[in-house]
């Protein structure tokens, strides 16, 4: 028995984590207010472009916040771990899905313990295998 998709979360984008308070002015003046709608406003590379040249910041900024949106889609991930997963090299939610839960959750744990220094706050690994799951659900088409 196959499962429905998932729901892609939307979040204010005052909650993604990395940007400055006059990053999130600049976005919510061009009418970017969840990362679902920057998603939306930066999906091709001429789009990023332009975005990036509206906000004065180099392009890879964009692509940052647009993966770390990408990743916040997941349900279980939010803004919360999207940062945490960009650092151990996720990308994309397709990146997410691909993954085998024990190899992510060693890479998550180890990052968590040298970002944060609490082990103990660290996402379990049947956490990671509910990210991957909710990805998979997210990726298909």
């Amino acid at each position: 028995m196959t499962q429905p998709p998932v729901s892609p979360q939307n979040w204010p984008i005052v909650q993604l984590p990395g940007l400055s308070p006059q990053d999130q002015t600049q976005l919510q003046a061009l009418g970017i207010t969840t990362t679902l709608q920057l998603l939306h406003q930066a999906q091709t590379p001429h789009q990023r472009q332009t975005l990036a040249q509206q906000v004065d910041v180099r392009p890879q900024i964009i692509q940052k916040w647009v993966a770390l949106a990408d990743l916040a889609r997941i349900p279980g991930v939010g803004c919360q771990y999207c940062g945490l997963l960009l650092h151990g090299g996720m990308m994309s939610v397709g990146h997410v899905a691909d993954s085998q839960a024990p190899a992510l959750h060693r890479q998550v744990s180890r990052l968590h313990q040298v970002l944060l220094k609490r082990r103990d706050l660290c996402p379990s690994l049947g956490e990671v295998q509910h990210w991957i799951t909710q990805a998979r659900r997210l990726n298909r088409p």
